[in-house]
């Protein structure tokens, strides 16, 4: 588990000093106008969720060195996941419209995924316009890593916070 340097922490703690100014600065506001659907979280909750996210972040890139997995890519690598946890068949549209990204760029997108090695693509043998997009061994092992890690990340912060 990566740690956090004195500068990453005392750049979160900067950032959460802002936002509650922000927030302080909102408390003569009616109560219309302030966001009451949600309450707030506590200086030390909000820090340890920040933190948690960055060192989620950091664990994904570590697992995938050298891959662009973030947006639209890391959507396609969940996707992929669930349908190979599910025994499903995901093809290459249905992933880029999953991604919420033009065809044109889920093509380049799972192209750059299978370069890597973390995917494959197949003709479908019903359709043979349509290509099929699996998960590799190596993908999926990556990914099941990936999610070790994050739960053993967690589990750490939960005892942390005991």
């Amino acid at each position: 588990m990566q740690q956090f340097s004195n500068l990453e922490i005392s750049e979160i703690k900067s950032r959460i000093d802002q936002i509650q100014q922000l927030l302080g600065s909102r408390e003569g506001e009616a109560p219309a106008e302030r966001n009451v659907d949600r309450p707030a979280a506590s200086p030390p909750e909000l820090v340890d969720r920040v933190a948690f996210n960055i060192q989620m972040r950091r664990i994904r890139k570590s697992h995938f060195a050298g891959a662009q997995m973030s947006g639209a890519n890391w959507d396609m690598m969940l996707d992929l996941m669930l349908a190979r946890t599910h025994g499903r068949l995901l093809s290459a549209s249905d992933l880029a419209t999953g991604a919420e990204v033009p065809l044109s760029s889920g093509l380049r997108m799972i192209a750059a995924l299978e370069q890597q090695g973390y995917v494959r693509r197949t003709l479908d043998e019903k359709d043979r316009r349509r290509s099929i997009v699996r998960l590799t061994d190596e993908g999926a092992a990556r990914m099941m890593a990936y999610f070790d890690a994050v739960n053993n990340a967690w589990a750490d912060q939960q005892r942390r916070a005991a």
